[in-house]
């Protein structure tokens, strides 16, 4: 209930103004049934636009912090957050990872439209990085159809570091779902789901525009903190004129 009053009533309208959303390729979205949307990541708007702009309820995993706050404010986050279909999420250890993954497969084996960033966190700098394994084995256990979807100008919105919105307009764009049949019963197989998890970026790539770097966005962010700077898009042009460029397209689309 409080999440369409949130989309409907009190957050969705105020959004629709400030970003002036728009939509392609709503109807690849199925009206029933278990599905994973598979999303890039370029800021906290992303959660909250996608969302928006579909007609089911999309429910994300999303980091327990969110909803271990104390006081008052934790206990607003924790409705908020709530409110906007988001379920917390134990990142801390292996064990933690794998209750992430069963909680995934039960949302979608009870019908439920999950929201799931491969990248893991959000792009450092609006490059769409290397997508990790968990979202392919998702799909295989609950065996559900993986659609790409992509936001484009939240970067703009709210970029990362900053607490204030802009305003920008903003598009979401879905794609066809994907066909991974070929793949039944290999849940488990990392190289099936290396492929799959590849096949998935280079689909957001495709979809997006963005630079793919094959790298995971962790370790680019690690990077960046070492230099205490991120790299301009000049110096990455000037880097791909000298040949020094990092790989566009994930290993299993090259070639």
């Amino acid at each position: 209930m409080l999440y369409w009053v949130m989309k409907y009533v009190l957050l969705g309208p105020l959004m629709r103004l400030w970003c002036r959303p728009k939509i392609e390729g709503a109807h690849h979205v199925p009206e029933s049934g278990g599905a994973i949307l598979v999303s890039n990541h370029l800021a906290v708007a992303d959660s909250f636009l996608m969302p928006l702009m579909l007609p089911r309820r999309v429910t994300f995993l999303a980091k327990r912090e969110y909803f271990t706050g104390k006081g008052l404010t934790g206990a607003l986050k924790r409705i908020f957050f709530s409110g906007v279909g988001q379920v917390p999420l134990d990142r801390s250890s292996g064990a933690a990872a794998q209750a992430a993954l069963d909680t995934g497969i039960r949302l979608l084996r009870e019908g439920q439209l999950l929201g799931l960033y491969p990248e893991g966190t959000r792009s450092p700098d609006g490059r769409l990085y290397k997508g990790k394994t968990g979202v392919a084995r998702m799909a295989l256990e609950a065996d559900v159809p993986v659609i790409p979807v992509v936001t484009i100008g939240t970067e703009k919105v709210n970029p990362i570091g900053s607490k204030m919105w802009r305003p920008y307009s903003v598009r979401v764009r879905v794609g066809q779902p994907l066909d991974f049949s070929r793949y039944e019963g290999l849940a488990g197989d990392r190289f099936a789901e290396r492929s799959i998890t590849d096949e998935i970026m280079y689909s957001l790539m495709e979809l997006s525009g963005q630079e793919y770097v094959d790298i995971y966005a962790d370790r680019a962010k690690d990077d960046i903190a070492e230099s205490g700077r991120v790299i301009s898009k000049r110096e990455r042009q000037a880097a791909k004129e000298a040949g020094k460029s990092d790989k566009r397209m994930p290993d299993s689309k090259a070639g």
